[in-house]
């Protein structure tokens, strides 16, 4: 498979984060390239790079690890309470010259905080932010925020931080932070509907953007082919179950194959795989062909030892697919950082898809689909991420009409990121 090549904009921001010692975060709407940069920074870099991220699912899409399980950290707030560290984690850390964090934006303060003193103690350069390591961000807080624990937890914050973002941790007392935007949308290409999803993004909707997007989303949605997005999974398991029980026919189900320390049930695919004929699916991964991508959704059409899926006319036969858990150590041989798998998940790439979480359709692209906000939208970016995800305005279908109350932008990223002057990725 050929990767994607970079737009001057990605290969700008790629040289800067090779280039010098800065440290980066890099951000921009939904659809402007984001993972396809990270993922070339990974195949690409010539530094020893380490990438990480917040959540079990986020570190297998990005070939990495999580942050706990990587600096051996404890869950729950850190705040200064001894960090231990092994002989190895020691090694490890010492040896990195770029920590890249995906999907930074669910990372809380207290756990970048708890980084910063991790690095500092690990390499004995208690005067450096991060210990001298170079630390390159990726994510939008206008999407994802981070989860807030018990009110022990929310307390502590409100005590100590002036918000929970990653972006009012206290190392940026000592630290720069350059902000790199991505500003060119390669997902949608009307020019309306982009400036359409910059106002949700943003919290300035008009009363004519709110009427434009109710009107064309209050038409009747097709019967077949069309995905769901709902905010909750109790919604979601109960339109895939009404829909598979409609189907004739028995269901089959394929069981994953687990191998190695998996550690929880962060699984990237369903280990128990339910399916029927004439079952709608969405491709979870990539194929190396190029014959579906990531949320490409179809219809089953036989299932043997393969699955056969139809897309726009088309008959494909499925294979399962391997996820790869990854660990990274230090190699005294080499005296370089490797990267070993210590875990396999193989399962069919696909799941259900009469509907999905709008939390799982993150970085997913779909031609059309409805848009279901239940009684409310009740996260920030939550109705921005579901618009976001629909390639042209002709593929929405709303549920019901957007109301104001359902375009949340939180006031601290609002903060941040007006504050933030985004460094122009191709110098004029």
């Amino acid at each position: 498979m050929t990767a994607p090549e970079l737009s001057p904009e990605q290969a700008a921001v790629f040289a800067a984060i090779e280039t010098t010692r800065e440290n980066i975060f890099v951000t921009g709407r939904a659809g402007t390239g984001k993972s396809t940069l990270l993922n070339h920074l990974s195949w690409n870099t010539s530094k020893q790079v380490v990438i990480c991220a917040p959540t079990g699912v986020a570190a297998l899409n990005v070939g990495g690890q999580t942050i706990h399980s990587l600096f051996r950290l404890p869950i729950g707030v850190i705040a200064d309470h001894e960090i231990e560290h092994t002989a190895e984690v020691r090694k490890l850390l010492n040896t990195i010259d770029t920590l890249v964090i995906d999907e930074v934006s669910m990372v809380n303060a207290d756990l970048l905080d708890a980084l910063d003193r991790s690095l500092r103690q690990a390499r004995q350069r208690k005067r450096e932010p991060f210990g001298g390591v170079q630390v390159v961000l990726f994510g939008d807080p206008y999407q994802l925020a981070p989860v807030p624990g018990d009110a022990d937890e929310r307390a502590y914050f409100a005590d100590q931080y002036r918000s929970m973002w990653f972006f009012d941790a206290k190392v940026w007392d000592d630290a720069d932070l350059k902000i790199y935007e991505l500003t060119t949308i390669h997902r949608q290409h009307e020019g309306e509907f982009k400036y359409m999803l910059n106002a949700v993004r943003h919290g300035r909707v008009t009363a004519e953007i709110a009427e434009r997007l109710n009107t064309t989303g209050a038409r009747e949605a097709p019967v077949d082919g069309i995905i769901t997005l709902a905010t909750t999974n109790a919604a979601v398991n109960r339109i895939n179950a009404t829909e598979l029980a409609r189907l004739p026919g028995k269901v089959l189900t394929a069981k994953a194959d687990v191998s190695g320390e998996f550690g929880g049930r962060a699984y990237p695919a369903d280990e128990a795989l339910e399916l029927k004929i004439g079952a709608q699916v969405m491709f979870l991964r990539n194929d190396a062909d190029q014959r579906w991508v990531n949320g490409s959704v179809g219809t089953v059409t036989k299932i043997d030892q393969f699955v056969h899926v139809e897309i726009d006319g088309e008959v494909h036969q499925v294979q399962p697919a391997v996820w790869e858990k990854y660990k990274y150590s230090y190699s005294a041989v080499t005296k370089a950082l490797k990267k070993d798998i210590v875990a396999e998940f193989t399962q069919f790439p696909l799941r259900l898809a009469w509907a999905v979480t709008i939390h799982k359709s993150q970085g997913k692209t779909y031609d059309r689909a409805i848009v279901d906000l239940g009684q409310r939208s009740f996260a920030p970016g939550q109705t921005y991420v579901a618009l976001s995800r629909i390639s042209a305005l002709e593929g929405l279908y709303l549920s019901r009409d957007l109301r104001p109350s359902d375009i949340i932008v939180d006031e601290h990223v609002q903060r941040f990121m007006e504050r933030a002057t985004a460094v122009p990725a191709i110098e004029a």
